[in-house]
């Protein structure tokens, strides 16, 4: 058994990892407020823009392509992936998770892949398996803007264009509360149109000025930059609420902790007790048997 000042040493090791756990927690569930805020802000913009962009691609009676990135290609050949992961650790299963959604995804796919990855996490994984790299991006801001995926949506949208993958998918976290973050992996080029719900027995038709092949030149790079940054937005959130849940789960292992090595320590102290106290009445009966001897 160990020493009681063993013991105590551990627990105040403990005690101190707690404390920086702790002041972690409260500094995850600030940043994670803020980023729930801006995630919850942005996101019924971007489900509208992504809504109203693949309802424009879908008008009636147009058969021809109206934008390039609006394209299936017959033969998927190659395909780009964005892969959103943190740059640290400490938050949990949250890059776990969002690696293994996106290694399971190209192992269904089973088509070359290139990668385009924001964070170190996702960086390593893709170096260590040797993995086409188109571009990596670290050091974001934990207030990203939407010039912060600009270069991100540029190099994905050249590579589409010019021909070298026929399909970009992003793969992050999706924010569904500050329990549940779920991995999640989506097509974003080309656009999927939607389906025009019909009005009044016919299918509603809109007019356009000037017409929807400009307005879709001009909104449809920055809608699908608008895509990224919202995933980008979620991923950000998930990682907070990760962090934090990380976190107060670590807080609390170590007051389970300390309360178990407390409990070994008074075993420890009062196993000491009985022991010098059994020495005391050995030696008291030894100086008594003397004591008659004499």
């Amino acid at each position: 058994m160990a020493t009681v000042r063993a013991i105590s040493r551990r627990i105040k090791s403990v005690q101190k990892i707690s404390q920086v756990t702790r002041a972690m927690e409260m500094v995850a569930a600030s940043k994670m407020r803020r980023a729930q805020n801006a995630t919850l802000a942005s996101r019924a913009y971007a489900e509208k823009a992504w809504e109203v962009l693949t309802y424009l691609a879908a008008q009636p009676g147009r058969s021809k392509l109206m934008h390039p990135l609006l394209e299936n290609r017959e033969q998927i050949k190659n395909i780009a992936v964005i892969l959103i992961t943190s740059d640290r650790g400490l938050c949990g299963a949250y890059n776990v998770n969002v690696m293994r959604a996106a290694l399971d995804f190209i192992k269904k796919q089973a088509k070359p892949t290139k990668f385009t990855t924001l964070g170190k996490r996702g960086t390593s994984l893709i170096a260590r398996m040797r993995k086409d790299l188109l571009a990596e991006f670290s050091g974001l801001s934990e207030k990203p803007t939407i010039l912060d995926v600009g270069p991100i949506a540029k190099i994905v949208i050249t590579e589409f264009l010019q021909g070298n993958v026929d399909e970009v998918y992003i793969t992050y976290t999706d924010f569904v509360n500050v329990l549940v973050q779920r991995p999640t992996t989506r097509r974003l080029l080309p656009i999927q149109p939607g389906e025009v719900e019909p009005h009044d027995g016919a299918s509603a038709v809109f007019i356009y000025e000037p017409n929807p092949e400009a307005i879709l030149d001009s909104v449809l790079p920055r809608f699908t930059e608008l895509q990224i940054y919202q995933a980008l937005l979620e991923s950000v959130a998930s990682e907070w609420a990760a962090r934090m849940i990380g976190m107060r789960n670590a807080t609390s292992n170590a007051r389970d902790l300390i309360d178990a090595l407390t409990l070994v320590m008074n075993k420890a102290r009062q196993a000491n007790i009985t022991k010098e106290m059994l020495d005391i009445v050995g030696g008291a009966e030894a100086l008594r048997a003397t004591l008659k001897a004499k």
